[in-house]
């Protein structure tokens, strides 16, 4: 992805494979709401300990929940091809990233389940300054096994996103709003996170598809573990 970037090119090629996605692939959808005052307040803990290019973001508990559940339900981490599912053989995950000229591309965060939230926050940083330098290698933008896309502070409440081929999922985050929520009986405020699946339905079903939501819930109510 090196020289001078064309927004009618990037627009193109999105065009291309989003048409071919909605054609060939079909999708089905969940969403799920996840309480996320347990990763906010172990998030403003870790950041009020450390210096500020030590602090984190919440992309980065995002990313690593959704590596950890992928290894716990495998079946979305691959692709369809040839007729048939290949699982992926680790967990690379393409983060969705929007170009400052147009666009968006997707480079991969290889073995995202193995790096420790530092480490993720590093390869965010790093890919989101090289994509938008146009300084990402090729590696990077075929390796993906699946697509994360976290719409961030300013974004919409809820994102549902469409498929990557071959890829045969894509989750998606949308901004942190606080809702009530009830606790012990109780209705109080709560940040809240909307999270969304869209999956091929080639290569899994709602049931798979519920449990993926599922282990990302349980892995940001534990952040202390990410």
């Amino acid at each position: 992805m090196r020289g001078g970037f064309d927004p009618a090119q990037m627009r193109q090629a999105i065009a291309t494979a989003m048409a071919r996605s909605k054609r060939e692939i079909p999708h089905y959808y969940l969403t799920a709401s996840i309480d996320f005052a347990a990763a906010q307040a172990w998030l403003q803990a870790w950041n009020d300990a450390h210096d500020p290019a030590e602090r984190l973001l919440p992309a980065t508990l995002l990313l690593k929940a959704t590596a950890k559940a992928l290894v716990e339900v495998p079946a979305l981490n691959g692709f369809w091809e040839a007729g048939g599912y290949r699982a992926g053989a680790a967990v690379h995950i393409g983060w969705a990233i929007a170009l400052r000229g147009g666009g968006l591309v997707a480079p991969a965060i290889h073995d995202a389940d193995r790096k420790t939230l530092p480490e993720l926050m590093a390869a965010l940083r790093d890919l989101v300054q090289r994509a938008r330098a146009g300084g990402l290698r090729s590696s990077e933008l075929t390796d993906p096994t699946i697509t994360v896309t976290s719409l961030g502070e300013r974004g919409a409440e809820s994102v549902l996103g469409v498929i990557y081929p071959p890829q045969v999922a894509i989750v998606g985050f949308g901004r942190v709003v606080e809702r009530p929520w009830v606790v012990d009986g109780r209705v109080v405020p709560r940040p809240v996170v909307a999270v969304s699946l869209a999956a091929d339905h080639r290569a899994s079903d709602g049931h798979l598809g519920g449990q993926l939501l599922a282990a990302i819930d349980r892995a940001l109510q534990s952040p202390e573990t990410l």
